[in-house]
């Protein structure tokens, strides 16, 4: 199971002390990697390799929640990408050496 960015909208989280209980709840939870709060939006984001139901039954405990949105977490794929453009160069600076050699190698034999 690969990382998922879970957020969600929790409805009594109006304070600092309903946050932290949020938090606190979301963080028992096995798999978490990651948690941001956001009192003024009443926003909880949860990452990581755990499962959203049980996301969404801690917190339920806390105060009613909604489900925003379920996800795969983006900052991996960034990475990946980051990792393929780096891995395309290498390879095309290669072949422009292997290229550049070939093209050596005929201006030598004339």
């Amino acid at each position: 199971m690969a990382q998922q960015k879970v957020v969600l909208k929790v409805m009594t989280m109006t304070d600092d002390k309903t946050k932290q209980k949020a938090m606190e709840a979301a963080a028992d939870i096995y798999g978490v990697d990651s948690i941001a709060a956001d009192v003024k939006e009443q926003k909880i984001t949860v990452i990581g390799v755990m499962d959203a139901v049980a996301v969404v039954k801690k917190l339920k405990k806390i105060g009613k929640v909604d489900i925003i949105s379920v996800g795969p977490a983006k900052e991996e794929k960034k990475e990946e990408k980051k990792e393929e453009k780096k891995d395309e160069k290498k390879e095309e600076k290669k072949e422009d050496k292997k290229e550049d050699k070939k093209d050596d190698k005929k201006v030598e034999k004339k």
